[in-house]
């Protein structure tokens, strides 16, 4: 397969879950619930995490979400969900750090299938710092949710714009 289909590919991933997002809407029951803008390009998501606990750890039960904006922190959204939505907090935030990693590297980091299924497709954002946010926006969203709750600051909603770890 050429670099240019793999970028179709990106692409067509990309708009599918754009145009059918995965766990759209925001749910009862949860946790914590945060509000998080791009200040850059006026992307805005609103999320909602609810943990329940397996043993001695906690997994995540649901995440949901309402969300404005391009394509990418739309399509962000949706398949942040499907990756982090029943996996323990610890192995969730394993892969959130992955997807950062990847989003930071401006093209250069070469994308783990295994950990990042369709989020793979984000690969060629990285190149376009302008758009990194975008893509980061309801990753950094759900962290701050998922902090919240862990740290027993319980259910806080509050409006958050980008972190440092998203510039």
């Amino acid at each position: 397969m050429t670099s240019q289909d793999l970028d179709a590919l990106y692409q067509e991933i990309i708009l599918d879950h754009y145009k059918n997002p995965h766990h759209e809407g925001l749910r009862e029951p949860f946790e914590a619930e945060v509000h998080h803008v791009n200040p850059t390009c006026g992307d805005e998501v609103t999320m909602r995490v609810h943990l329940l606990r397996d043993g001695d750890e906690q997994v995540v039960a649901d995440v949901s979400y309402d969300a404005e904006g391009c394509s990418i922190s739309q399509a962000a959204a949706s398949v942040m969900t499907d990756l982090v939505i029943g996996k323990p907090v610890s192995k969730a935030l394993g892969v959130h750090e992955t997807f950062v990693t990847l989003m930071q590297g401006r093209g250069g980091v070469e994308p783990d299938e295994d950990v990042l299924e369709d989020a793979i497709a984000f690969a060629g954002v990285a190149r376009f710092p302008a758009r990194v946010k975008c893509a980061l926006l309801s990753w950094m969203a759900w962290k701050d949710a998922t902090s919240r709750i862990v740290s027993g600051a319980g259910r806080t909603e509050e409006t958050e714009e980008s972190t440092e770890e998203t510039r």
